[in-house]
């Protein structure tokens, strides 16, 4: 019950004019950064953090989901009509919309994301809003070992789209690992494959 009094809580002050506004101005934001190759909605967010100094917490962060929901999906429709993913979360995309663009339906291809991103992400809040609770109990009582568990369903996962060469995937994902790994580990904070040099403790941009 408590769940249901908070998401009416929030969806009241999300109605709100002011706030509507906030959101607006923050999907039209996405929106423009999203068609752009290489800056995702995360960055983009990252960046615009110093405007939130003097707003409304409130407004702020529904102005920061208004960027981060206009971003993704700002993508698709670089994706549907170039194929060019603007972030990588649009790749798919590209798949099935830019067909559909080159057989001049570019137009539902690109309502059809629309549509989809909405609805998609009204599921997404209000089941959040139910499945929170014990998701967080699960993931308290994660260790070691489950984690490692994490990391072998990742990498078999990975293996299995190697395609005809093998040994240019295992390649690529042990690079890959390695440069993952220089740095500060994030949880017991010791530096790892850093051979004393201080420039590699903030890792591999």
């Amino acid at each position: 019950m408590d769940a249901i009094n908070l998401l009416i809580e929030g969806f009241s002050l999300a109605i709100q004019p002011a706030n509507l506004i906030f959101a607006v101005i923050g999907v039209f934001i996405g929106t423009a950064v999203g068609v752009l190759p290489a800056i995702g909605p995360a960055l983009t967010v990252a960046h615009l953090l110093p405007v939130t100094f003097k707003l409304d917490p409130g407004g702020s962060i529904i102005m920061f989901d208004g960027i981060y929901y206009g971003g993704m999906y700002g993508g698709s429709t670089t994706a549907i009509l170039l194929n060019t993913p603007g972030e990588s979360a649009a790749v798919v995309t590209a798949l099935e919309g830019n067909k559909m663009a080159r057989a001049r339906r570019g137009g539902p291809a690109l309502a059809t994301a629309a549509i989809g991103s909405f609805v998609a992400a009204l599921v997404a809040t209000i089941a959040l809003a139910f499945l929170a609770p014990p998701l967080v109990k699960v993931a308290v009582k994660f260790a070691p070992w489950d984690y490692f568990g994490l990391m072998l369903i990742a990498f078999v996962t990975v293996s299995a789209t190697f395609g005809s060469s093998p040994l240019r995937g295992l390649t690529s994902l042990a690079f890959g690992l390695w440069l993952g790994l220089v740095g500060l580990d994030q949880l017991t904070g010791q530096a790892r494959l850093t051979f004393g040099v201080p420039q590699f403790l903030d890792g591999v941009e």
